[in-house]
């Protein structure tokens, strides 16, 4: 049998890690983060544990990079969603969505990371990482920013408070009134993204029918 190229190696290599994050995204989301051991996210991958070791320096990187990557998805997915748009304010409408979605949709999950960023180990640089910030650089670019240097981190910082703020225990904020505070920093009207059920902006009642 002749040995695999390079190319097969890498796309190999590609699987094997893209395992690994899912399997972290979908044992965390289970169990938490303290029950979920290395092992276990080696076996539900399929894969060897020393395999966790060589591509993570340990499970809060690895937590890291799977949760980077599930938001990178998921906002990619909103973006791209039909009907497809180019206007710049309704992909930064989704882009809100997608993330105030996921702390919605996975708070277990996203609690987690949050606390993670928060505490020695810091912000993880990590291909997953900067594949969801590239999306998120073009996102403010397409809407219109004069400074995406500048104006890229301070989403960045604005969409992490929010998810903080929509999780914090015992005195969370509404998902919808955080939704509100960033379309009107940005100017994006209600209708834009997904509105929550109902449609309207918090404080506004459908108008009566005569």
């Amino acid at each position: 049998m002749s040995p695999r190229s390079a190319s097969v190696n890498e796309e190999l290599r590609r699987r094997s890690r893209e395992r690994l994050l899912q399997s972290t995204v979908e044992l965390v989301a289970e169990r938490g983060y303290e029950a979920t051991t290395l092992g276990d996210i080696a076996d539900r991958a399929g894969a060897a544990r020393g395999l966790v070791s060589y591509y993570f320096p340990g499970k809060r990187q690895l937590l890291q990079s799977a949760v980077h990557r599930l938001m990178h998805l998921t906002l990619a997915a909103a973006l791209e969603r039909e009907p497809r748009s180019e206007d710049g304010r309704e992909r930064l409408a989704r882009a809100i969505d997608a993330i105030l979605g996921l702390a919605r949709d996975e708070p277990l999950l996203m609690r987690t990371h949050m606390a993670g960023i928060l505490t020695a180990d810091g912000f993880v640089q990590c291909p997953e990482q900067r594949r969801l910030a590239e999306l998120l650089r073009d996102t403010v670019a397409r809407y219109g920013s004069a400074d995406v240097d500048a104006d890229y981190p301070l989403l960045r910082a604005l969409l992490m408070g929010a998810v903080v703020a929509v999780l914090l225990p015992g005195a969370p904020m509404p998902a919808g009134r955080l939704r509100a505070e960033l379309f009107q920093r940005y100017g994006l009207d209600w209708e834009l993204g997904v509105p929550p059920d109902g449609g309207l902006p918090p404080g506004r009642t459908p108008p009566s029918h005569l």
